[in-house]
């Protein structure tokens, strides 16, 4: 039985809305971008989106905003995907990282201790789809010795007064703090549309706009959709309309904006969100109530707080009291059964292209312990029982050879 790690969800609708919009004869930004900015808005009850082409370009684009200089910081965990800090440097910043919690999301105490004079944002980070805790990132960045030493270097962070929050929300489209999204209790909100993701526009990103007065958020959005295009006024569709060719380039802007062919994909998928996101649930609470009966099998996502809701992304388990070559011959093991899994994630600090900046794992502990034991299981809406129960029957059998050194 051959089981891929994500496969992106296609079925019969995604299929003629892509096709509807090849034949439409416009496939780059147009109609069916607009329609997705739309839905995203309502699935997450914010004022404004802005498609992009990526997770890196949209949060890229975020920062730039912000106003970053060489000095200012922005603070993320050392346990993510690369982008989340490279978007910092691209953007004109500086990454400061701090360590995680036992549950994968960033630690607000040494958040806390981590912002200095040159904070402009903390960028946290929703872990396989598991919100992190805003409303203490919010009381942080609100506390009056916190609004002292913020420095204001650019004129929206003077108007925003404050450091900003921005979510890192890739994984999190569905997730939800007391019924409301991720998306209500921050700044700005990007999302990831990539491929593996619970929607996905085979390439893309959504920027989500919720900043407080005296931004305006639907104005903001025609800001970000000019900036993604070049710093053009007006985009392509627009310009090929009856004597629509004149246009300006009113700021350095960057290329980023989502072709229509794209947004078709997503488009279908975000319709039936309910349903894909319930799939998801299901598969995942299948894994766990199989494998909470294992002393060695530390459940993701663990929590007694009822206000938080899951976008169950993805299915990360650690396993306890084994070293990582044990968890890399597990990983085998299951390759072996042609079980696809995958490891989420190696620590910042552990990757060259910070070693060289000066990040040293030893910094952050948890991070590594995380790392070392972690492997996640596949989970997507296309999984069936059987599939999930073939997983669990070789992981187990797996684990029981790993630990008798077989």
């Amino acid at each position: 039985m051959k089981i891929p790690f994500s496969p992106p969800y296609i079925d019969d609708d995604v299929i003629n809305e892509v096709t509807d919009s090849l034949r439409s004869g416009w496939i780059t930004t147009g109609p069916k971008v607009k329609t997705l900015e739309e839905e995203t808005e309502k699935l997450l009850n914010v004022e404004a989106c802005s498609a992009v082409n990526s997770w890196t370009s949209g949060a890229i684009l975020a920062l730039k905003w912000l106003g970053l200089k060489p000095n200012d910081e922005v603070i993320v965990p050392a346990y993510t995907y690369c982008a989340t800090a490279m978007a910092v440097i691209e953007a004109g910043g500086k990454p400061v990282m701090v360590d995680i919690k036992e549950d994968m999301t960033i630690d607000e105490n040494l958040v806390l201790n981590a912002i200095t004079p040159n904070t402009k944002a903390i960028l946290p980070v929703d872990i396989g789809g598991f919100p992190c805790n805003y409303l203490k990132i919010k009381e942080i960045i609100t506390l009056p010795k916190i609004l002292k030493l913020y420095t204001p270097n650019s004129e929206n962070q003077r108007l925003l007064g404050r450091i900003m929050l921005l979510s890192d929300s890739a994984h999190s489209i569905g997730a939800k703090i007391n019924s409301q999204s991720v998306a209500n209790y921050v700044d700005i909100a990007v999302l990831s549309f990539h491929a593996v993701k619970n929607i996905t526009s085979a390439e893309g990103g959504m920027i989500c706009l919720n900043l407080p007065a005296p931004f305006d958020n639907k104005e903001l959005k025609k800001w970000f959709k000019i900036m993604s295009l070049n710093g053009q006024s007006k985009d392509a569709f627009a310009k090929t309309q009856l004597a629509g060719w004149r246009y300006d380039v009113v700021d350095m802007g960057l290329k980023i904006n989502m072709p229509d062919v794209n947004a078709a994909i997503a488009l279908a998928q975000i319709r039936k969100y309910d349903y894909l996101l319930s799939e998801r649930k299901r598969f995942f609470d299948r894994y766990n109530s199989c494998l909470q009966q294992f002393k060695w099998a530390i459940l993701p996502f663990q929590t007694d707080k009822l206000d938080i809701e899951n976008a169950y992304h993805l299915y990360p388990l650690c396993i306890a009291d084994i070293s990582a070559d044990q968890r890399d011959r597990l990983i085998n093991k299951l390759a072996e059964k042609e079980i696809a899994t995958n490891v989420h994630y190696i620590p910042l600090p552990e990757l060259t292209v910070f070693k060289k900046i000066g990040f040293k794992i030893s910094d952050y502990p948890i991070a590594n312990k995380t790392f070392e034991h972690e492997i996640t299981l596949p989970l997507y809406p296309q999984l069936t029982n059987e599939q999930v129960d073939f997983i669990l029957e070789n992981l187990i059998s797996a684990h029981a050879e790993v630990i008798s050194g077989k």
